[in-house]
């Protein structure tokens, strides 16, 4: 069963149940469980017999079948969130639990700036502006509920609702697409018909253009104050400029934020020592681990983003990162979305349509999609993981991409790097009998020529700790695989929405 649960205005998850509790107490104690939330609430349930509107959840049956969204309502005297949820949603600076969180000043937003969701919210929410504003409005609003006659906005009182909303939208996103920024632009004249103006147009084109240039004027003061977001984004010019541009592109929640506040280089270089010998014992410990991990992410992705190292330095200075827990663990602080748990229930979700598609148009892809199909037809047993298996490498050939490119099959004698950038080894046994199929022994994730991750239990999560480390250590994807990868992206893990003519034709096929 799929959940959508508003645990704030600004932290929104969807999360997969395998099936319904047997009752409310038991799909308290899960959420609990699954998205780290402590203290006391209740539940709220949209219901489509009145129109989506709100309703208290007393039964469990009265939740509608498949999907559902829940809303949480906390108890006023209950801790709402965890220590690092509370963090994370406070650093947004726009809206929490409570309508206080509005007051949240840009200066904590740049000293977190750890972003907890990577949903656009919709409707997106417009702040609450100072009082001699809010009052304006209010009275703009009924005028222009009686005549249909618009607020004359006088420049200061532009230029602060301006900056407002360019503060509440940078706490979400630094570089937000246009049909974003229309969003909020739609958001405001909804919020305040006053400010709709007149014409034949959709009454908001002008914000949207007001609030578009805000933004670059709000990043720039930030870049000017040192934030590292903006700053590494500098045009082409004198002094110490450059003309690399590199900015969050594939829906990274956290691309580079500041330190924690209070540490330094030097100080998180201590941290990430203490690490790498933590990491060279026998017996190691993980919540130490962990916690070294998540303190030293900045200065991480600060080496990894400006200074570009080559994977086997990343490797050398932080071996941590190339655990399965821990780079699972990154990208969720990178996107804000669970890597495998994402990862595993699309790809159960998309097979059969998939495997469909590929047997309808098999002929259009050559032997190879031909061969591959009757791979998957003659396995006799573990079916469903050579289904999904046959899936993901169906994939690229089906998109007209070179599946050669991402998976290479090798010998356990003879694992062979040279030349793989990015890729997948898919290592099979030496002795197989002519007469049966070569059985996998092992999955082993490639990059820049060297085996980062070694025995995968199977092809989907070596695909998925494979699209993980691209984040982790901010790849390009390769141009033979951009239309996969973009898949992978867009489609299986919903990072984004904004997709290719290929992948918009895919991703519609497998909703019909």
């Amino acid at each position: 069963m799929w959940l959508r649960v508003y645990i704030s205005p600004q932290n929104i998850r969807k999360i997969q149940l395998p099936q319904l509790p047997a009752s409310v107490d038991d799909l308290q104690a899960e959420l609990k469980s699954k998205l780290q939330l402590q203290g006391e609430f209740l539940l709220q349930y949209e219901d489509p017999d009145f129109g989506n509107e709100l309703c208290n959840l007393s039964d469990i049956s009265e939740l509608p079948a498949e999907k559902a969204v829940l809303k949480i309502v906390w108890d006023k005297d209950s801790s709402v969130l965890d220590q690092s949820d509370t963090q994370s949603v406070s650093s947004l600076g726009t809206a929490s639990v409570s309508s206080s969180a509005s007051t949240e000043t840009p200066s904590a937003i740049i000293q977190s700036n750890m972003r907890s969701t990577s949903q656009w919210p919709s409707p997106f929410p417009i702040p609450t502006f100072s009082y001699d504003v809010e009052l304006r409005l209010h009275k703009g609003n009924d005028v222009y509920d009686q005549t249909n006659k618009a607020l004359s906005v006088p420049r200061e009182m532009k230029s602060h609702i301006l900056e407002k909303i360019a503060e509440t939208i940078f706490a979400l996103k630094a570089y937000p697409h246009s049909e974003e920024i229309e969003d909020v632009a739609s958001a405001l004249v909804l919020k305040h018909p006053c400010l709709t103006e007149p014409g034949n147009g959709k009454g908001f084109e002008g914000w949207k253009m007001s609030i578009k240039y805000k933004l670059g004027n709000y990043r720039s003061k930030l870049r000017s104050a040192g934030c590292n977001e903006v700053s590494i984004n500098r045009k082409r010019g004198g002094g110490d400029r450059t003309s690399t541009v590199k900015k969050a592109k594939r829906g990274e929640v956290n691309y580079l934020p500041d330190h924690p506040k209070g540490q330094s280089d030097d100080s998180l270089e201590e941290e990430r020592l203490i690490l790498v010998e933590e990491i060279k014992k026998k017996t190691k410990n993980e919540v130490l681990i962990n916690q070294k991990m998540s303190l030293t992410f900045s200065l991480r992705r600060k080496e990894i983003v400006e200074v570009v190292p080559m994977v086997s330095e990343v490797l050398e200075r932080w071996p941590a990162l190339f655990l399965t827990n821990e780079l699972c663990n990154e990208f969720k602080r990178i996107t804000s979305v669970d890597l495998l748990e994402t990862f595993r229930a699309s790809i159960h979700q998309h097979t059969p349509q998939l495997l469909k598609l590929y047997r309808a148009r098999k002929g259009a892809f050559g032997t190879e999609m031909e061969d591959l199909l009757n791979k998957l037809d003659q396995q006799t047993t573990n079916i469903v993981t050579y289904r999904k298996q046959t899936v993901l490498e169906g994939l690229p050939m089906f998109l007209r991409e070179d599946s050669s490119v991402l998976f290479k099959t090798c010998l356990v004698k003879d694992r062979q790097t040279r030349g793989m950038k990015v890729g997948i080894l898919i290592v099979i046994e030496d002795d197989a009998p002519p007469s049966t199929l070569p059985s996998v022994t092992k999955f082993a994730v490639v990059l820049e020529e060297v085996i980062v991750l070694r025995d995968a239990p199977d092809l989907q999560s070596a695909l998925a700790y494979l699209f993980g480390l691209l984040f982790a250590l901010d790849f390009e994807y390769p141009k033979q695989l951009k239309y996969t990868f973009e898949v992978i992206e867009k489609v299986f893990m919903e990072m984004g929405t904004h997709c290719s003519a290929r992948v918009q034709s895919l991703k519609t096929k497998l909703l019909l």
